[in-house]
């Protein structure tokens, strides 16, 4: 009888799982074209000026969120003041560099490149938090190392300067996430909101109101669904994290490579040749085999 009893339930929580995975999927989907958008507007915008714009949106969201969910004075205390303050900046620092590499690179060399940064937050994590790393996430990181290098080929005459930028930005994100860890331990999502929002926007602005340009219509509707995406990728994220926990969701993470060289290909007319997609395809080899290259069947066996 008990096991009768329990099947709908298992039922249910495989139902919720494959919802949850379904708006990460989206979630990446959403991601991939913000950065088709982005890419179409660095070309004519200093980067510092839609950074600014994505994030004059983003606080205004933040300020109505923490006002409805306890207060902002109460989401504004922080234990961690100073980290909060160094993990907005490299929040902004990211989003402001990987934005400048989609001037010079394709979507989805910058994407295989930047699909890294799990491998540096780990080699990361042992030196500055004294994380114990086993020999299989080393391994991993060795083969995500190997695949970056075959992406940039040094030596080979094939180098291009501009490949540092997104591995720039992969390593302030493996940054970020560190520091997100740490100050999540001790303050909760509104003021983790908060402080992100408020300090990017006031660092963004500084960056972006000397070169303001006036946009066009056109550009104003980019500019709004740029900004308003962001937002939108965020929630399903969250939403997805509801119903499927993070352990499952994280493969499935990387079908935003996956959609970025579809629209790369699509809209830009972009594909990446064989020794890029041999890298990325080690690249997320290695990320994979980090953390786990089955995550459904230990979640179904518990």
């Amino acid at each position: 009888m008990s096991d009768v009893l329990a099947q709908p339930q298992a039922a249910g929580e495989e139902t919720g799982v494959a919802r949850g995975i379904g708006l990460c999927l989206l979630a990446m989907l959403v991601f991939a074209s913000q950065d088709a958008i982005t890419k179409v507007l660095v070309q004519d915008f200093a980067v510092a000026q839609f950074v600014m714009v994505r994030y004059w949106l983003f606080v205004v969201f933040a300020l109505a969120y923490t006002h409805w969910c306890g207060g902002i004075a109460a989401a504004a205390r922080s234990r961690h003041p100073w980290l909060q303050l160094l993990r907005s900046l490299l929040a902004v620092g990211e989003i402001a560099i990987f934005s400048l590499g989609l001037r010079y690179l394709g979507l989805a060399e910058s994407h295989a490149l930047f699909a890294i940064f799990p491998l540096l937050a780990l080699a990361l994590a042992r030196l500055w938090l004294g994380e114990q790393i086993g020999l299989r996430r080393w391994l991993a990181a060795a083969v995500g190392f190997l695949g970056t290098l075959i992406i940039l080929r040094p030596g080979l005459g094939l180098f291009e300067p501009a490949a540092l930028v997104p591995l720039s930005a992969a390593l302030s994100f493996a940054v970020y996430n560190l520091v997100t860890r740490r100050v999540s331990q001790a303050d909760g999502f509104s003021t983790n909101m908060l402080y992100m929002a408020v300090v990017g926007a006031l660092a963004s602005s500084a960056f972006g109101l000397p070169v303001w340009r006036a946009p066009s219509p056109s550009e104003w509707g980019l500019l709004g669904v740029l900004s308003v995406s962001g937002i939108v990728a965020h929630l399903l994220l969250i939403k997805a994290l509801a119903y499927a926990p993070a352990a499952v969701l994280q493969p499935f993470n990387y079908s935003l490579l996956v959609f970025a060289t579809l629209i790369g290909l699509l809209v830009f007319g972009e594909f990446p040749d064989a020794l890029t997609l041999v890298g990325a395809a080690l690249v997320l080899a290695g990320g994979l085999y980090a953390i786990g290259t089955n995550p459904l069947r230990k979640q179904s066996s518990v």
